[in-house]
């Protein structure tokens, strides 16, 4: 299995489309403030739409002014569309499509064999420093102690 980057790694930079094919740049979005990566593996799942669901449910702990949110997965932006239109996802859902996994790959999270991304969670500075760095398997669920230890890492204002 993949290893994620550590904490303490600079996170890598990406440009990817979200859901309503803009074009999303992690370091316009660190300029307002940390940013939690969430890597998915696909659209219209159980496990992940639980997952997107708890952030949907909490989303002010989620996106504010102290963290901006964005999911990753290698859907295309129209599959993520329809997907976070049904689900009310009101937060980027961010297209790794092409070329496909890269930016998984660069944080460590990409199964080159199923050509999905594990579940990686990812708590980026302001400067890019990664601040919380978390991946689970196939099959595994991201538990609200993730959520906890992710969000507990953000630095005080």
């Amino acid at each position: 299995m993949p290893e994620p980057i550590p904490v303490g790694s600079v996170a890598p930079d990406f440009v990817l489309r979200d859901q309503n094919n803009q074009e999303v740049a992690l370091t316009a979005l660190r300029e307002k403030g940390p940013v939690l990566a969430v890597f998915f593996p696909l659209a219209f799942t159980g496990t992940c739409e639980g997952e997107l669901g708890y952030i949907r449910d909490h989303l002010p702990q989620f996106d504010g002014d102290r963290l901006s949110t964005v999911a990753i997965s290698v859907g295309a932006p129209p599959t993520h569309k329809v997907w976070s239109s049904s689900q009310g996802f009101l937060f980027p859902i961010l297209s790794d499509f092409w070329p496909h996994g890269r930016v998984a790959a660069d944080y460590g999270v990409f199964d080159d064999v199923r050509g999905i991304p594990n579940r990686g969670t990812f708590l980026i500075g302001s400067d890019g420093a990664v601040l919380f760095s978390a991946m689970v398997g196939p099959g595994e669920a991201r538990t609200v102690d993730t959520w906890d230890a992710a969000l507990g890492a953000i630095p005080e204002l």
